[in-house]
């Protein structure tokens, strides 16, 4: 399936007529974020189990600072 000039402005404009000028940035964003979120976690999921199935917000701090002197 090829996809024209043609078909890319009726789809843009279907698009516009949904969502309206009014949203569109927003829908955009949120779609942005998906995508981001995503890839993140493809690419998370590279490691395999042996990374500990752990995002990196999810992993615990190393204690080296809070060590007392």
């Amino acid at each position: 399936m090829e996809f024209s000039v043609e078909k890319l402005l009726v789809l843009l404009l279907i698009i516009i007529l949904v969502f309206g000028t009014g949203k569109l940035p927003k829908v955009g964003e949120d779609l942005g974020r998906a995508v981001r979120s995503f890839k993140k976690a493809m690419r998370d999921g590279e490691h395999g189990p042996a990374a500990g199935g752990q995002s990196d917000e999810a992993k615990p701090k190393s204690d080296t600072d809070s060590t007392p002197h």
